[in-house]
């Protein structure tokens, strides 16, 4: 009679994009697969996102790339104001973002998170309304004991928990050993789309402010951005709905333009998202049998428009490191194939990311002029950085 092993057991703690992505992945691979995420169920709708470059051949392997095809939103145009309100210069989005027309994708966060969601949730295990407690590796696997009560043994456990990453926390200390803070903070949040926008994003600038709408469709809501230099993260007002709407609403007091509206969405808003602007950097992302993925370990901040993709790619990479290998062996195969293009990402905050929010006026003037010029150019090359990894097979999958 011949005896099989057991499935090699592992828990991912996220189940927003990186964490599904992996779950695949690992299922692929013959992980037996469990997933914790703190909310009671998986977040839908919200902002766009994109999906460019090396992550375009993970969704394509994963084979629901027809399907978040049917769900691309298809920007077709940026509008920049002054402000006063008045037109700088009208754009397609590429011209900005170094999009690829035709190929690149911008979809709803949430049908990516439907998409992963669906195609793993016959072969994982989730638990939601739970987080993980404590993790005590002294033992021959990780001994997890959960928030909700009970405790777990597994072989590995992964953190996909976000940039304010409780696991990497727990593992590596406090996030302010690694958060690269950007000198920004945002708020994001729906409201009415009383502009009649479609397919479009205007946004307004004075030096260290930007307020936009973003209308991904031709739908009764948009989203509404608000971005602000910020020298010091404002640790007040994270956590504290009042204080952010406050600060928000101080910062804004004498803004022209929609902004006055925006605000009173604002006051109104249930689902106002507040962050500093910012990324995490890692010397490892590993610590004996737990690994970190996505904005947990490298979140490069929505200024280089990549954190989608370094999560696909990411949980690509890490899974099939640890194909046929154990785990110290997977993770340093993993670190050493992934972290240039993670780094090469990350960097492109230091090639224009920033400066589309000037915070000086010449500043703002030197960027107004550059984007009237991209205006008469033809569409730009794609930014090298995206798809600077090309995909290995693992295991013939």
């Amino acid at each position: 009679m011949t005896r099989t092993a057991p499935r090699r057991s592992v828990l991912i703690s996220g189940a927003s994009i990186a964490g599904p992505a992996l779950a695949f992945w690992l299922n692929r691979h013959g992980y037996e697969v469990t997933m914790v995420e703190k909310a009671g169920t998986l977040r839908s709708g919200g902002y766009p996102i994109d999906v460019r470059g090396t992550a375009l051949d993970v969704v394509e392997r994963m084979g629901i790339l027809p399907q978040l095809r049917d769900a691309h939103i298809d920007l077709r145009r940026i509008t920049f104001l002054d402000a006063g309100g008045d037109e700088v210069t009208s754009l397609h989005p590429h011209a900005v973002t170094g999009g690829v027309t035709g190929r690149d994708l911008e979809i709803r966060r949430g049908d990516l998170t439907d998409a992963l969601y669906m195609a793993v949730r016959d072969d994982v295990e989730f638990l939601f309304n739970d987080s993980i407690d404590t993790l005590d590796q002294s033992g021959p696997g990780v001994d997890v004991t959960f928030h909700g009560g009970g405790s777990r043994r597994f072989d590995m456990v992964f953190g996909a928990d976000g940039m304010h990453s409780r696991t990497r926390e727990t593992l590596f200390g406090p996030e302010e050993r690694f958060h690269r803070h950007l000198g920004y903070c945002f708020a994001v949040f729906t409201m009415p789309n009383t502009l009649g926008l479609s397919h479009e994003t205007v946004m307004w600038n004075t030096p260290g402010r930007a307020a936009a709408v973003y209308a991904v469709g031709d739908d009764e809501e948009v989203h509404a951005f608000l971005n602000f230099a910020q020298p010091e993260p404002p640790y007040d007002a994270f956590g504290d709905p009042k204080a952010q709407r406050a600060l928000l609403a101080d910062v804004f007091a004498d803004a022209g333009w929609e902004v006055p509206g925006i605000l009173g969405a604002l006051h109104d808003a249930d689902d106002v998202f507040f962050d500093a602007v910012g990324q995490i950097r890692m010397p490892r992302w590993t610590e004996g049998r737990v690994a970190l993925l996505g904005d947990a370990a490298y979140a490069p901040s929505f200024l280089t428009g990549q954190g989608t993709s370094l999560a696909l790619v990411g949980a690509y990479m890490l899974a099939g490191s640890l194909a046929g290998r154990n785990h110290a062996e997977g993770f340093a195969a993993y670190e050493h194939a992934t972290r240039d293009f993670v780094t090469l990402n990350q960097d492109l905050v230091g090639e224009g990311g920033a400066t589309l929010f000037p915070t000086t006026v010449q500043a703002l003037e030197q960027r107004n002029a550059r984007l009237r010029a991209l205006s008469a150019m033809p569409a730009p090359e794609p930014r090298p950085a995206h798809s600077a990894l090309t995909l290995p097979s693992f295991g013939g999958r």
